[in-house]
Parts: structure tokens; sequence; C-alpha cells
């Protein structure tokens, strides 16, 4: 179908090009051959009068005006996708939808895996993508590069819709044979040991993170900063540091008796964690659907 001359067809392409930025990749979502694909970005080039993708080295990178279109043109697709096709679905358990979630080790292990098994019995064809909240901000959302964040209350968005979904405690975590803590740390022996971090540099995307480096910064030595909370527990071990995790993900790794949990000598704030999706897909019956799934299986972390 055209519109003013437009193959809407190559818009869909020209979506998937812009995020996978790999003809290879795009070819096999597209479910077209890579000389097929390569024709369709020529035709979006010629319609365009731009390059949109120009190889720099092994990879492809977005000329300008393609990073302008990106935002509009996934916007287009996701309302089409909402409001249009969306509706005529009326069993998402046979939906054959690809979800991309931006969501930390923390919560995929946490929370989501319970979701992941149970659509897996019920609603098979339906497939997911994890995106790292450590490489992705709020803004892939307006791109329409994801679906769904999970992510700290504080990252929430005031004009995006969001829902509350667990609320964790903060504890401290340190190698099970540090046998410098006994029971409860003073605030000496915080200050003493190194500290294990998640986040880039010093930003993060964990809430308690930013309450940390605001109030104590002076008294915590970061010495290792990690871009996911499994591998601060491994960077702990068989050394004297600590770190502050959600008690959550600690209780499941701390089965395997590596670490163990100590008490702080101060109080922390809870961490809780909402759900937030583009205002596009909030009618969208499949998203909500899975929106729901995931409302369920968070309801047995909640206070009661």
């Amino acid at each position: 179908m055209r519109f003013e001359q437009l193959d809407l067809n190559l818009l869909v392409a020209l979506d998937i090009l812009l995020q996978e930025k790999n003809i290879t990749r795009s070819a096999e979502r597209l479910h077209l051959s890579q000389s097929a694909t390569s024709g369709v970005l020529s035709r979006l080039r010629a319609y365009f009068e731009d390059d949109l993708l120009v190889q720099v080295g092994k990879k492809m990178q977005p000329t300008p005006f393609a990073l302008e279109l990106q935002g509009p043109v996934a916007g287009v697709l996701a309302t089409i996708r909402g409001s249009i096709i969306g509706r005529k679905t009326s069993n998402p358990e046979e939906s054959e939808r690809h979800f991309k979630i931006i969501a930390s080790d923390y919560i995929i292990q946490s929370l989501l895996r319970h979701m992941l098994a149970r659509l897996a019995v019920i609603a098979p064809k339906v497939t997911f993508e994890f995106l790292s909240p450590f490489a992705h901000d709020v803004s892939i959302l307006a791109k329409g590069g994801a679906d769904l964040m999970v992510a700290p209350e504080s990252v929430m968005v005031d004009n995006y819709p969001n829902q509350p979904l667990i609320q964790d405690e903060m504890v401290c975590v340190a190698d099970i044979n540090n046998d410098r803590i006994h029971g409860m740390l003073t605030e000496e022996q915080y200050a003493s040991f190194g500290h294990v971090s998640v986040g880039i540099a010093k930003t993060s995307m964990l809430s308690i993170e930013k309450w940390l480096f605001d109030k104590m910064e002076a008294n915590r030595k970061v010495e290792i900063i990690t871009n996911d909370f499994s591998t601060i527990l491994y960077s702990l071990i068989n050394t004297n540091r600590i770190a502050i995790l959600p008690k959550l993900f600690v209780e499941a790794h701390a089965k395997e008796k590596l670490v163990k949990i100590v008490k702080l000598p101060f109080d922390v704030p809870p961490l809780r964690e909402s759900m937030m999706w583009p205002p596009t897909l909030d009618n969208d019956p499949v998203h909500r659907w899975l929106r729901q799934h995931i409302v369920d299986c968070a309801a047995p972390f909640n206070p009661s």
C-alpha cells in the first residue's frame, strides 16, 4: 500500500533496520534474504534522498536524518499495532508478539523469570528480548526501541503510564569467608572496606546508589564498578569487599554458600521498582495482558 508515494511496508523495514543497524539481523527479522533487504534499504534511500545507514568499519551507523526519522516511524507503527492490529487479537495466548523489555539481571532473576516460566506454558509463541538498563535509558521507549521498562520508582517519567511492582529491602553482602565481619558492620568497618557498585562511572540506574552517593560518598571507597548485579557478587568473592544489593537478589545467591548478608550500621531506604511503557501501547490488548501477568507475578513480593 502506498501513501503519498511511500510504500508503507517500507516503514516496517526502516524501523527494523534502524534498530538492528545490520543487514543480516534485519533480514532475519523481516524474513527476507540479505540481498532483498539490501534492496529495501536502497528503495528507502531513494525515497528519502538520504543514505540513512552508512557503513563505518564493520558496523552501520544511522545518519542524522535517520535518527530524526526513528522516533516518528516507531511511534506510527506502535500506534498501528496497539490501536488497530492489536484490537483484532481476541486471544493473547495465541499471539506471536516479540517483546523488548529493559530490565536488570536483578529484576529478571527475582521477578520476570516467574513470568517467563508461566508464559512459556500458556503462550509459547510469545518471545522476549531483554535490554540492559545500563546501556539504554527512557529515551528508547520514545523511539519505539522497547515495549516496557522495569526500573526504580525514581526513574519513572510523568508523561508515561507506569505501575508499581515490588518493594525490596537493601542489604549488605560480603564473601562467606570474610572473617573480618561478625554479625553486624560498624561504621568504621563500613568506611574501611572496599565497595563494589553497579552503574557506569558515578551514574547508576539503582536509586540506592544515588542515595549513598549523596549521603555517604566521603565514607565509601568504591573500588569496582560493574554493569550488572551478578558481577557484583563475583567481584567480592574471596575478597574483603562489600556491596549493598536488593535482598531478593542476594537471597537467591546466598543459597550457593558463596556470600552472606551482613547488617548495616545505618538504615537505608527501600528499593521500589515499577514498570513503565510508551503511551501508544497503553491500550494494546496483548501488551495489557503481558503487564497483568507481570503484576500477578510481583504480588507475592509486595508488603501485605
